[in-house]
């Protein structure tokens, strides 16, 4: 996933979190705000402290980085998302994490066919 198509800003967080839809499963926590001004959709990505240690929390990340990276030609708009990770996260594999994050794009129809979930 490019540099520029992540979030780092705490407005931008902030903003999400306050004009944004929010969607949840056990796992993953998905806030999305649409920006049709913006040709590409930008992530940004929250693993608390609570979650574990930095090793843990960085393999979420990453994990879920290859995972937008793998579903990037489905997302159907180009939308602001942000993606925070709950307790459970922390024992799953990546298979699972691309799953769960399937399961709340497909929920929310931010996908562009449903061959995908």
């Amino acid at each position: 996933m490019k540099k520029e198509f992540r979030i780092k800003k705490n407005e931008e967080f902030q903003y999400a979190f306050k004009k944004g839809k929010s969607f949840a499963n056990r796992q993953l926590v998905l806030y999305y705000v649409e920006k049709p001004a913006q040709e590409h959709f930008r992530i940004g990505l929250s693993v608390g402290k609570k979650i574990g240690n930095a090793v843990t929390r960085n393999r979420i990340k990453r994990y879920l980085r290859q995972s937008f990276q793998e579903l990037e030609d489905n997302i159907r708009y180009p939308l602001d998302i942000v993606i925070i990770a709950r307790q459970p996260a922390k024992s799953m594999e990546f298979a699972e994490v691309k799953k769960s994050l399937t399961h709340l794009l497909y929920k929310e129809r931010l996908l562009k066919n449903k061959n995908n979930y």
